[in-house]
């Protein structure tokens, strides 16, 4: 086993220096969150995963530079990819992700990773002011699914051109999105902001699409959508909405390999 091996992954794309950037850290034992949030910080990526084998089970934790995380697309999407692409897992077989909130599974075919989540609804909601008004007349409908808003604005034109206050966007989780260009191969886009975690905008956000999903799938009449995340970076997700639960399918690739010494797991040192 690659104990300690680290790796930075884009994922949901298939071209370097695009899609969204994890950490993934392989431990041969169970480190602590003090250690984990140490090390996160200090990669300075939009989230680190540490996997922790427990056979036939993995621990799956993930971590931005502020805290802790209760779900994570792309860092899943990247630990899944690492796990195939080392020939840890066989191609073949199917990953099982025990996390703090729930178990998650992926398995990979034709160079896709498909991941297993939980679809989240979208209620309609009262959206406050002061993320209202920066959509002005663009504005279509707002919502809350997660511990996010959704907000439903005019076009992917729209979506694409927004341009964030981050002083309004402070205190908000928040997801922007819209129906796509005739003729697009996308059925949706969407944007998603982060401040409350430390990231003003993510660059491709599978969590965020256990929700698009669901809000999505009975406006197109479909529950096979193709989706894009207009981010600067931007990446493609496939999604399948089966019941209460959401099929997310995405590419990946490794930009960095190396690894951790072991005194990584003493934590800081007084100097």
């Amino acid at each position: 086993m690659m104990t300690e091996s680290f790796f930075q992954v884009d994922a949901f794309t298939d071209k370097p220096f695009a899609g969204n950037t994890a950490g993934v850290i392989i431990t041969g034992s169970e480190w602590s969150p003090e250690i984990m949030q140490t090390i996160a910080t200090q990669n300075n990526l939009p989230a680190t995963a540490f996997m922790q084998f427990n056979n036939p089970v993995i621990k799956l934790r993930w971590f931005t530079v502020k805290k802790e995380l209760v779900l994570c697309g792309h860092a899943t999407l990247a630990s899944a990819h690492v796990l195939f692409s080392q020939g840890i897992i066989p191609a073949g077989n199917k990953i099982h992700f025990k996390t703090g909130k729930a178990d998650l599974y992926a398995w990979c075919e034709n160079g896709w990773i498909t991941m297993d989540f939980p679809a989240y609804h979208c209620e309609p909601t009262e959206i406050p002011a002061e993320l209202k008004s920066m959509f002005g007349e663009k504005f279509k409908s707002g919502y809350f699914t997660q511990d996010k808003f959704l907000i439903e604005i005019e076009n992917e034109n729209a979506v694409r051109n927004f341009v964030p206050d981050l002083n309004a966007l402070a205190k908000y989780k928040c997801i922007i999105t819209a129906k796509a260009n005739a003729g697009s191969p996308y059925d949706f886009v969407s944007r998603f902001f982060d401040l409350p975690d430390g990231i003003p905008e993510d660059a491709v956000t599978g969590s965020a699409h256990c929700s698009l999903a669901t809000f999505w799938s009975p406006r197109l009449g479909k529950n096979q959508l193709n989706a894009f995340q207009a981010s600067s970076r931007g990446g493609s997700l496939k999604l399948i909405l089966d019941h209460q639960r959401v099929l997310i399918s995405g590419q990946a690739l490794t930009i960095i390999e190396g690894r951790y010494l072991p005194f990584i797991q003493k934590g800081p040192q007084k100097i």
